[in-house]
């Protein structure tokens, strides 16, 4: 059990703040957070370098010590005895809030087993600015940050999460994006979908329509910049499940599979040879022969 009182006047050791940064637009900077990294005794960033141009606009001077996904297993120790000392310090990520796609999460987890008081300051976030715009259910919504990269991994992956009802949001780079829509279609079926960019940025742009129509966007149009891509919720009936699909013969539940689920034969083979574990060969020869 552990109780955190986050301004008590007892606490003994120094604070950990969480500080969002901004993701493309230096106005969404908190005058909250200027002030946290304007007073603290050290500043943790993913980047220093990056961190320093943010510092500089706003005229903060405070050092910064490096704390990234290559050097956290040495860096929190360090980042730990410097707050039971008594330093208050603040983390930072280069763009929005820390932890989330980012590094962080290993230093909260130390502090908080060292009862050192953590404090998040609200502010940007890439994931949730998208929700509210995107025009697809805001709630309830699930965040799975960067998919994996190879197709068939992505694929499975997917195939797990396909029939969950919460808006999905991911991550993803402007180069890949075009073949994880071509996946997901692949996996899901014509799902809508909103894929954003630029977040706050003079560039901003939504493309809100169906997997199919954004994919042909995207064939025609290049696009730049990071991507925050959110994906409709099952709304279908669940697939057969249990005992009730070995009422069916296999062209049966193929069919059923693709009339239900709005899947292309050839994923509905899949799904159909991994519920009665069979070859998807074998299920190919029995669906196209009979």
């Amino acid at each position: 059990m552990n109780v955190q009182k986050s301004f008590s006047k007892t606490n003994v050791t120094g604070t950990l703040f969480l500080v969002p940064t901004p993701i493309g637009n230096l106005q969404d900077m908190t005058f909250r957070a200027v002030n946290t990294l304007k007073t603290v005794d050290l500043i943790a960033s993913e980047d220093t370098r990056n961190t320093q141009k943010l510092l500089n606009h706003f005229e903060i001077s405070q050092p910064q010590i490096s704390l990234h996904e290559h050097n956290f297993k040495e860096r929190v120790p360090q980042l730990i005895e410097k707050l039971v000392s008594g330093l208050s310090i603040a983390q930072v990520s280069d763009a929005g809030m820390p932890s989330v796609s980012d590094p962080g999460h290993e230093l909260v987890v130390a502090c908080i087993e060292a009862n050192i008081p953590v404090v998040s300051l609200p502010g940007p976030t890439a994931g949730m600015t998208a929700l509210i715009a995107s025009g697809l259910s805001p709630q309830p919504f699930a965040f799975y940050g960067f998919l994996p990269r190879k197709k068939k991994e992505q694929a499975d992956f997917l195939s797990e999460i396909k029939e969950q009802r919460e808006t999905q949001i991911f991550y993803e780079s402007p180069y890949r994006v075009a073949d994880t829509i071509e996946v997901i279609e692949e996996v899901y079926g014509n799902r809508q979908l909103v894929l954003c960019r630029e977040l706050t940025k003079i560039h901003e742009e939504y493309l809100r329509g169906s997997a199919q129509e954004v994919q042909g966007y995207l064939k025609e149009h290049a696009i730049k910049g990071e991507c925050c891509l959110l994906v409709e919720g099952f709304t279908g009936e669940k697939t057969v499940e249990d005992e009730s699909w070995r009422s069916l013969s296999i062209p049966e539940h193929v069919d059923y599979l693709m009339e239900t689920e709005n899947l292309r034969s050839k994923e509905a083979i899949k799904e159909v040879a991994k519920l009665r574990e069979m070859r998807k060969q074998e299920v190919y020869r029995l669906y196209h022969v009979e």
